[in-house]
């Protein structure tokens, strides 16, 4: 079972419109609620890929309900810590003509430490029947940045591989315990670490020198069109998949750690996990709902896909 752990939950509703345009009346003929927040998302991508999950997370209120209510369509087995306030929804204006996808974010969990030690249990009643986890996204601004470092500490004292995906303090603190692989995209390393890379060549150099500098395992860093750069103990590589028109470019990135998960877990090697985590997260932008995967486009994605050991 591969867990996913999402403290800061949300729901996505995707309202589909022709051009957004400043300061005038728009319409949209095509609303989608789904499922939001990074842990969330992976865990959707898992169900597609027919892996086993359970999603722990924070949810509080109607949206709450809501979002449970999407997950158990999808039979995704949720634990849910119940707090105060509200789980975020996320407005995602989907531009069609000019293929831009723009968040506003309404709600806020409210967290007190009683909510954050069940949380903490219920994980540690989890990692009996763990083989990976994957923690993503942010935490709510009422509890302490240390909650991934934390866990990834106690996940490492049974000797299950751990992903961490966030940016920020909570990355800068969660890098601290050591993960098996560090993900973000290019723009979150950018500003989470004080780098200054505009070019995939300069990026390369300074992710390499930070991987170096601190002693990390793996270190993966999504690239938007220009595909996903790795720092392995492998080697370093560049994965590309080809460019498809997106519908909805939400949990791209997410459907990268969830292949990963799968793919390193099976004992695959990393330019396969990495050629296979192309293919599903291209895939992941067709769909209308985040999280969304249809197995024929991974499979018609795939041949295409190219990956390239550059160290």
């Amino acid at each position: 079972m591969v867990l996913t752990v999402c403290p800061n939950t949300a729901l996505d509703r995707i309202l589909f419109i022709d051009e957004w345009i400043a300061g005038t009346p728009m319409r949209t003929d095509r609303i989608v609620d789904c499922v939001g927040g990074k842990g969330l998302n992976s865990a959707v991508v898992l169900k597609h890929l027919q892996v086993k999950t359970t999603a722990l997370g924070f949810f509080a209120g109607s949206i709450g309900k809501e979002l449970i209510d999407i997950l158990n369509d999808y039979k995704i087995s949720t634990i849910p810590v119940w707090v105060d306030g509200t789980t975020r929804i996320a407005h995602v204006i989907a531009d069609k003509k000019r293929d831009i996808h723009s968040h506003v974010i309404a709600g806020r969990l409210e967290v007190n430490p009683q909510h954050r030690k069940a949380f903490i249990d219920q994980f540690d009643n989890l990692l009996t029947k763990t083989k990976f986890i994957i923690f993503a996204g942010s935490i709510p601004k009422s509890t302490t940045p240390d909650l991934y470092a934390d866990l990834v500490a106690k996940a490492k004292a049974k000797n299950i591989p751990t992903l961490v995906d966030a940016q920020h303090e909570i990355m800068a603190e969660a890098i601290k315990a050591k993960p098996d692989i560090v993900k973000m995209n290019w723009e979150e390393f950018n500003w989470t670490f004080d780098q200054r890379s505009t070019t995939i060549e300069e990026l390369i150099e300074e992710s390499e020198q930070f991987y170096m500098e601190r002693n990390l395992t793996n270190l993966v860093i999504t690239m938007s069109k220009e595909g996903i750069l790795a720092i392995t103990q492998e080697g370093t590589y560049l994965a590309k998949a080809p460019l498809q028109k997106p519908v909805n470019a939400a949990g791209a990135g997410d459907a990268v750690s969830s292949t990963l998960a799968v793919k390193l877990n099976e004992g695959e090697s990393w330019e396969v996990a990495l050629q296979y985590a192309s293919a599903v997260s291209a895939a992941a932008v067709l769909t209308e709902r985040t999280g969304d995967v249809w197995m024929e486009d991974v499979n018609r994605i795939q041949p295409h896909v190219v990956v390239k050991k550059i160290n």
